[in-house]
């Protein structure tokens, strides 16, 4: 059985994304969507969310471009010296992963940020089905460590497994396709922590998917590629990360090289040629939501939960 949570990210970045991922979820295959606390449309996406009780909402947790939610006196390892008092997060993920790989962020200072965005989702009224986060920044142990930890304060039971399974984007795929070698490179580098992510959300207890579909074609996620990936699922529970939105003045304002290939994906997850072939593959669309609350053997660990630091 082949079974994928499609999963749209940035949930809360702008009236257009809203607007967009609600689109996706009614007119198409969405089924739940990480939203960001720190968003400057958060209130917005609060309210939609209440409107469409099927879809099922995580934290697209953000500790790189962007705003802390704490006092950023609490949270200085997190924050960029730009020659003033500190206030903002590294905008750069090449900043944040030197950081990240010489254990320079406070682990306690990482885990009371996650825990303040997932509080203000709750005080808000959501249910918290699950967390990933903005730029898959737990792929690094040290927040790995904070967002598992965190995950277990919050009660969340769900986290993103950000690593690609090879058979869903093989290297002849890119063929043709220049600007996606480096992303590319750096999943397959990254697959290297796959047993390290394993052993952790294991001890935790936690329910993952067997990996992530979308991280190699973000900013290229169309028909062709899309249809090979899932051709090309293998047996299990598996999530696409989709970023679906309109490429409007807000849009361009905002921190984000994904523009006007929102709206391309847009398109792509209403399409009743998607659902088509997704029926046609025997692949079965299911939420966070659901994930959590079948907790079978190959979704839960089973392990008794214990965090160790």
């Amino acid at each position: 059985m082949r079974r994928l949570v499609i999963n749209a990210d940035d949930f809360g970045l702008t009236s257009g994304v809203n607007r967009a991922i609600v689109e996706a979820h009614q007119r198409g295959v969405v089924s739940s969507a990480t939203l960001m606390a720190n968003g400057a449309n958060f209130e917005q996406a609060v309210e939609m969310a209440r409107h469409s009780p099927q879809l099922s909402v995580g934290c697209h947790v953000v500790l790189v471009d962007g705003d802390p939610l704490s006092n950023p006196k609490d949270v200085r390892s997190l924050l960029a010296n730009d020659g003033g008092e500190p206030r903002l997060f590294y905008s750069r993920l090449s900043a944040f992963a030197v950081r990240a790989a010489f254990g320079r962020f406070d682990h306690d200072q990482v885990v009371g940020e996650i825990v303040a965005q997932v509080g203000k989702m709750r005080a808000a009224g959501i249910e918290v089905s699950h967390l990933d986060t903005h730029k898959h920044t737990h792929i690094f142990p040290t927040v790995l460590r904070a967002l598992i930890a965190a995950a277990r304060i919050c009660g969340v039971p769900a986290i993103r497994n950000p690593i690609v399974p090879p058979k869903a984007f093989p290297i002849s795929s890119l063929i043709g396709r220049p600007g996606m070698w480096s992303r590319y490179a750096q999943v397959w580098l990254l697959r290297s922590l796959g047993p390290q992510f394993q052993k952790q959300v294991k001890r935790a207890g936690l329910v993952v998917p067997d990996g992530v579909l979308g991280v190699v074609e973000t900013g290229s996620l169309g028909e062709s590629l899309l249809f090979q990936a899932l051709k090309n699922l293998p047996e299990g529970t598996w999530e696409l990360v989709t970023h679906p939105g309109y490429a409007d003045a807000d849009l361009r304002a905002a921190h984000t090289r994904l523009i006007e290939s929102r709206e391309q994906e847009l398109r792509l997850l209403t399409s009743p040629g998607l659902r088509d072939f997704i029926d046609h593959e025997g692949i079965r669309l299911i939420s966070f939501q659901e994930l959590v609350q079948r907790g079978d053997s190959s979704e839960r660990c089973l392990s008794p939960p214990q965090v160790h630091e």
